[in-house]
């Protein structure tokens, strides 16, 4: 699993035209799921998440996480972080999960998440045309990656 992390003022998304999801303070977390992405992975992947100490303490040093803070998630499925782009000038996404992979990690990833936080975690439509809009908080912007972990 990887995921791209903003800390974020504001964040809104609009799938389809129609649905609408929003936080205030807190991370926007942008979630590629990859074919051999586990239960291990997620775990790991929403842990650290949940504890990346970038949010700033009274003496403005990032020592804070988002639930030192209470802040909010807003957590979007995007096959393309997993873009190969070695060959030619059009990405491939092979490395990204199906939908029989994707889908209920996505699903178990937003529970967890909710459960973690203590509170419901804001989220796209798995799949859909989204738009989103965000105000960075920075910037601060982290890659998280459950098989590189050196990242």
């Amino acid at each position: 699993m990887r995921a791209v992390l903003q800390r974020v003022s504001s964040a809104k998304v609009t799938a389809n035209k129609t649905h609408e999801a929003s936080i205030g303070h807190g991370l926007l977390v942008l979630l590629g799921i990859t074919q051999s992405d586990t239960d291990e992975d997620l775990d790991w992947l929403l842990n650290k998440i949940i504890n990346m100490r970038i949010f700033n303490d009274e003496a403005a040093v990032m020592n804070k996480s988002v639930l030192d803070v209470a802040g909010e998630l807003l957590v979007i499925s995007q096959f393309t972080l997993y873009a190969q782009t070695k060959k030619g000038n059009r990405p491939s996404y092979i490395r990204a999960a199906g939908h029989e992979i994707a889908v209920p990690l996505y699903e178990q990833f937003l529970q967890k998440a909710a459960q973690l936080m203590g509170k419901p975690v804001q989220s796209g439509i798995f799949g859909a045309d989204m738009q989103i809009d965000l105000i960075n908080d920075g910037p601060v912007t982290i890659i998280i990656d459950s098989k590189n972990k050196d990242l």
